[in-house]
């Protein structure tokens, strides 16, 4: 988009996409309720309470091969060792009872150790003569067994309060012997498009009229951030309506996030509806694309409203209100770290904003990946999300960026997890 103005001379300073996010949160607090769920329902929700193991993981001491387990102090210090078989211990048998002193037992993966035994042999680096065995020198003390309490020890802590639940954490908590988890209930978000122009896919096109695109965009988002999508559909450009739609939102929702009619034109009327409805912070970013984002409170619920083309709607909400609904889900969210690029073109930009060039990548004639830039980057050519791997981030005061740069790479599904 051109634009021949400078953004502060027509628009005011902008706020960084940092100083934004400290605003958001300032205007949210978790969701208080919580449930129980099972287990296997958990994935992806947040937890509300600290989980503390309450067993040693390993619970025993246990043989991390197949092999011979046996006392380190038997073993010659300069060669070889002979000890007699005296026992077996397959995976989930008792081995109580079991004579270690100058023996050899045989173990298998997952078996609990024999008393005394503190070291294993594999079975493929040892010999058996009958019912003996001849064991090489040069194995350390406590080699191929794992104690009680090696992976966590009862009483730490297993999964922290905050953390939205991945498969790693499932695991861990079933391991633990946990079967239900109190969660946090999902933060209900309020979507809605706005434009007179907007069609509902599956709708007859009219003259001049366009499929609404940015609300399957958020509902998507939304529901990978953790949120439960409220969908209030389209809403006309008319400003009574508008507040009078805002307002019925925030008698039942947590957040409402809505899509285009917070810039500057006569015809956009989100922004004119929430001061009427509520209050609004701020309404411009230095960020590209998305200038336009707005943010207030509508009857004491958060308000976000983000640009109205589709990729300033993927960039704003990657970067200002998906942390906001991880706040809002009482998740302890943290960006993607980024991955470093180097650039193949070169760029032109304004000082005082950051920018996100969408670019694919492939490997450079070194080996480190080099991204190349998308040839049509409009605000509304969603094909530029779909045919590219990722966005690069550009620094507010950088101005002329030189083919070579290296730049931080931020990969979608990163973005979207």
């Amino acid at each position: 988009m051109a634009q021949l103005s400078a953004d502060e001379a027509a628009f005011g300073a902008l706020m960084s996409v940092e100083q934004a996010a400290e605003r958001a949160f300032a205007l949210v607090v978790p969701v208080p309720e919580v449930q129980t769920l099972p287990l296997a329902d958990a994935d992806g929700r947040v937890l509300a309470g600290d989980v503390v193991a309450a067993l040693d993981l390993p619970p025993f001491a246990n043989s991390a091969v197949d092999g011979y387990a046996v006392r380190f102090g038997d073993l010659s210090a300069s060669g070889e060792t002979r000890l007699p078989l005296a026992g077996r211990v397959p995976a989930g048998a008792d081995a109580a009872g079991l004579a270690t002193r100058g023996n050899a037992i045989r173990v298998f993966t997952g078996a609990p150790m024999p008393q005394g035994a503190d070291t294993v042999f594999m079975q493929e680096d040892v010999v058996l003569e009958g019912e003996t065995v001849v064991l090489p020198s040069g194995l350390a003390r406590g080699a191929n067994a794992r104690p009680a309490g090696e992976d966590i020890a009862r009483g730490d802590l297993a999964v922290p309060s905050g953390q939205r639940l991945r498969p790693q954490d499932i695991a861990l908590l079933a391991a633990l012997g946990e079967t239900e988890l109190v969660v946090r209930r999902r933060p209900r978000i309020a979507i809605f498009s706005t434009g007179n122009e907007l069609t509902e896919p599956g709708r007859p096109l009219g003259p001049a009229a366009i499929y609404d695109a940015n609300r399957s965009l958020l509902r998507a988002m939304v529901t990978r951030a953790g949120g439960a999508v409220v969908d209030l559909g389209i809403l006309r450009d008319d400003r009574a309506s508008l507040a009078e739609s805002l307002k019925q939102a925030a008698g039942h929702c947590d957040l409402i996030l809505t899509s285009g009619g917070v810039s500057t034109g006569e015809e956009d009327h989100v922004k004119a509806a929430v001061e009427q409805a509520g209050t609004l912070d701020f309404w411009r970013i230095g960020i590209k694309p998305g200038r336009p984002v707005a943010m207030g409170l509508v009857a004491g619920k958060p308000f976000v409203g983000l640009p109205g083309n589709p990729v300033a709607v993927f960039v704003t909400f990657a970067f200002v209100a998906r942390p906001l609904i991880a706040r809002l889900g009482g998740c302890a969210y943290r960006l993607p770290p980024s991955l470093p690029v180097r650039l193949g073109f070169r760029y032109r930009k304004k000082a005082g904003r950051r920018e996100y060039v969408r670019v694919s990548l492939a490997p450079g004639p070194d080996g480190i990946p080099e991204a190349s830039r998308h040839p049509q980057d409009g605000a509304g050519v969603l094909t530029s999300l779909t045919r590219t791997d990722g966005l690069v981030e550009l620094p507010d005061a950088a101005t002329e960026i030189a083919q070579g740069t290296m730049a931080a790479f931020y990969p979608y599904e990163a973005l979207l997890a």
